[in-house]
């Protein structure tokens, strides 16, 4: 019998998606496009979510969070032009969050005799990173496609050395028994 962990879908899985983040890379208007829409049909299936969840929990304030963000998804996925250009700005003030974080949080550390110089560093580059894409909608577009393409060819990467990975444990485990 074979282990489900050799199965091929891993392999097939990160082909996809190594090739979906070259994809991602080589079509940056169309992937912003579709970052757009697809962030507006998630914020519209959690509004219905919560919508859902506030009808069985009586819950007003739940159905105002629900409503609210079906109203926001139907504004991005009915206007895939202006959520292209507020997506770096949300990339952005979220970068710019974690690297405020990641600055205080190393002054945190450095108070228990620890190593943080490499926390603080992260969080000036973040916060550095944040001011020229707020600064720059033409780099917060690029910043943006490269990020998420890099996320996705890495997951892509991952999963083929996983398949890789439990192919060769496989084999081991089988000659075992």
């Amino acid at each position: 019998m074979q282990d489900k962990r050799c199965s091929i879908w891993h392999l097939i899985a990160g082909l996809i998606m190594l090739f979906l983040g070259i994809l991602i890379w080589a079509n940056p208007a169309s992937s912003l496009l579709a970052m757009a829409f697809y962030l507006g049909l998630i914020l519209f299936l959690l509004g219905c979510g919560y919508v859902t969840f506030s009808l069985s929990q009586y819950s007003g304030w739940y159905m105002v969070v629900g409503l609210f963000d079906i109203f926001i998804g139907l504004i991005f996925m009915t206007n895939l032009g202006l959520t292209v250009e507020t997506l770096p700005i949300f990339f952005a003030l979220w970068i710019l969050a974690s690297g405020a974080i990641q600055i205080s949080g190393s002054f945190e550390i450095r108070k228990l005799g620890m190593p943080w110089g490499w926390t603080f560093a992260s969080g000036v580059i973040g916060v550095i990173l944040a001011y020229f894409i707020l600064t720059s909608q033409a780099f917060g577009e690029w910043a943006l496609v490269l990020t998420v393409g890099s996320y996705v060819i890495a997951y892509g990467i991952i999963s083929i050395s996983e398949y890789f990975y439990f192919r060769h444990y496989c084999r081991i485990s089988a000659s075992k028994e």
